[in-house]
């Protein structure tokens, strides 16, 4: 506290009321001047609104009162929001604070949210340095009744108006050249709306299961009830597909699931969300980037479907409760089981056991489960045991470019883990010996400090080609294959083409198991002879369904699509 104390009273002009005043109002400004430099998309003009039209404001509002303390005291609310916005470009290098930033905070559990502050140090403090010492100054002036001179304030009054007057011919200037929203452009408005609808998405969600309450899939199982049948929905968390010896890459990632029968991997799939509380619903949910919006609200889950079409269902999940879509769709089951609920920390082999006991208990000849798994989300060191230690070394926990090896280390590990856990998952429901299968994919994928951006983690406001990549396979047991040969065709013929996980599951899924409902498009199966390649789609932050290229992919990302002959139309 010393050590501030004495940066604030130096660093402020020798602890004068005056020099708070003007300076101030440029510390707030630090964010909307990084932005100006991150947001390619902004115009010059838009530039110049997002810098003249604050710093003008600021200026007016902290030469309002002689009393300089109590002002900066009053902008704490403001300066919480300045170091979040500085903090959030340090971790991603651009965007504002984003309404999907604000919703993970509310269902990130606390485990994931320490380890990710554990890695920001650098971003945290370097914000401390900035906006602690005001506070520490406005406070001393605020109890001692120091204030600013009249002269000073006026002087301040004349700067702020001759500011903000060139901020608005500036704004005049952005409504001449296109539509302008000030909610989306300018700091710290911007993230005050987002803030509001982030609020307002909570408030629905919490009324989420009046307003769908009436909805129903009318589904139907269209094969006879006396053959027994198991399809088993494995949903994975940030599996990137460029790091998956299926999908051609040069480390043995999948040592097990290479050696399978019967499974077919998809290598041109990329997800319509790179956010889990978003991109989960829309792999478990007949719903789109392009209709997702107010949908989500009313919609239910793929588990119902099945329940409607007379399936014995189970949500079998290894994350915490979140309290949201998730959570909703996966609570739709006849059998629920969050593993820990215990309090105690599992890996996702632990899940095998839960399969086989609901398999051999269920009632029923139709069985219908979905495995949700911690797969490959950091820190990746945790989400394996120490036996499957492959690629060494691999204890690199702090996020830094120059770990890289030893985090990609770790990263391969998880997905040799989870090549192990997907082997047991089909292992178990091949030896029931009936028409199965097991469709798999990631929710999202990961950014590891791949490229010169050293980005990391995901869910970005702004995606990358690293976090929409994502691996899909689909396995089907001897008995599916000789009992539906057509689908195996379709499956095969079919592996080569653009997916979209987001479109595809939900009816790949009804498409396997016969289930027929009044929103089973059969063209989005990729079992089915008449599958289509979708749009490529994104949904933003605004739940809008934009197309791929507006979604803030740079032009190295789109290289990486190409290289990969991805389709991004």
């Amino acid at each position: 506290m010393k050590l501030f104390k004495n940066i604030s009273y130096y660093f402020l002009g020798a602890g004068s009321p005056v020099a708070l005043m003007w300076i101030f109002p440029v510390l707030l400004l630090v964010p909307n001047i990084v932005l100006d430099f991150t947001e390619v998309r902004y115009t010059m003009w838009q530039k110049l609104v997002n810098v003249a039209v604050p710093l003008g404001i600021y200026m007016l509002l902290c030469s309002w009162s002689r009393n300089i303390g109590r002002t900066v005291l009053l902008f704490i609310p403001v300066m919480v929001l300045c170091a979040f916005q500085l903090v959030l470009t340090g971790l991603y290098g651009e965007s504002i604070i984003a309404v999907d930033m604000f919703l993970n905070v509310v269902t990130t559990n606390m485990s994931e949210a320490t380890e990710l502050l554990a890695q920001l140090t650098h971003p945290i403090l370097a914000v401390c340095v900035l906006y602690l010492p005001p506070i520490i100054a406005g406070g001393m002036f605020f109890c001692r009744r120091q204030t600013t001179t009249p002269g000073s304030r006026r002087s301040a009054r004349i700067a702020g108006v001759c500011i903000l007057i060139i901020g608005l011919v500036g704004m005049g200037g952005c409504f001449a050249t296109g539509r302008y929203k000030a909610e989306r452009r300018m700091f710290p408005v911007n993230v005050v709306s987002n803030m509001i609808t982030a609020a307002q998405r909570s408030a629905a969600t919490a009324k989420y299961f009046v307003t769908s309450a009436g909805y129903s899939f009318d589904a139907k199982a269209t094969r006879t009830p006396d053959e027994k049948e198991i399809y088993v929905m494995v949903i994975g968390e940030t599996s990137r597909a460029d790091n998956w010896q299926l999908l051609g890459y040069d480390r043995s990632t999948n040592p097990k699931l290479s050696q399978r029968s019967g499974l077919t991997a998809f290598g041109k799939t990329l997800s319509e969300s790179n956010t889990t509380h978003k991109s989960v619903p829309l792999l478990m949910s007949a719903l789109s980037a392009d209709s997702f919006g107010d949908s989500i609200y009313r919609a239910k889950g793929v588990i119902e479907a099945f329940n409607e079409a007379g399936f014995s269902s189970a949500w079998i999940s290894n994350q915490q409760r979140n309290h949201s879509f998730i959570d909703f769709f996966g609570e739709q089951a006849h059998h629920v089981d969050f593993l820990v609920d215990d309090g105690s920390h599992h890996h996702d082999m632990e899940l095998i056991p839960h399969l086989r006991k609901f398999i051999s208990e269920a009632g029923g000849n139709k069985l219908f489960i979905v495995l949700h798994t911690y797969g490959s989300h950091f820190n990746y060191k945790e989400r394996f045991p120490e036996e499957y230690t492959y690629f060494t070394p691999d204890n690199s926990a702090e996020a830094e470019a120059e770990n890289r090896e030893g985090l990609i280390n770790a990263y391969d590990n998880t997905i040799r883990y989870t090549d192990a856990v997907l082997d047991s998952i089909i292992s178990t429901v091949a030896a029931c010996g009936c028409p199965a299968a097991v469709v798999y994919t990631s929710d999202h994928g990961e950014d590891i400090f791949d490229d010169a951006r050293g980005r990391f983690l995901h869910a970005s406001p702004n995606p990358t080609y690293w976090q929409i990549h994502v691996p899909f396979i689909v396995w089907t047991s001897e008995e599916y294959a000789q009992t539906h040969p057509e689908k195996i065709e379709a499956i095969r013929q079919n592996s080569g083409k653009n997916i979209s996980s987001s479109r595809s599951v939900f009816h790949t899924l009804l498409s396997l198991s016969g289930v027929v409902a009044k929103c089973y498009n059969p063209g989005a199966a990729v079992c089915e002879k008449c599958y289509c390649e979708p749009p490529r789609k994104y949904l933003n932050d605004y739940n809008e369904g934009i197309a791929l290229e507006e979604s803030g992919l740079k032009k190295i990302d789109l290289g990486y699509l190409e290289k990969k002959n991805i389709s991004t139309n």
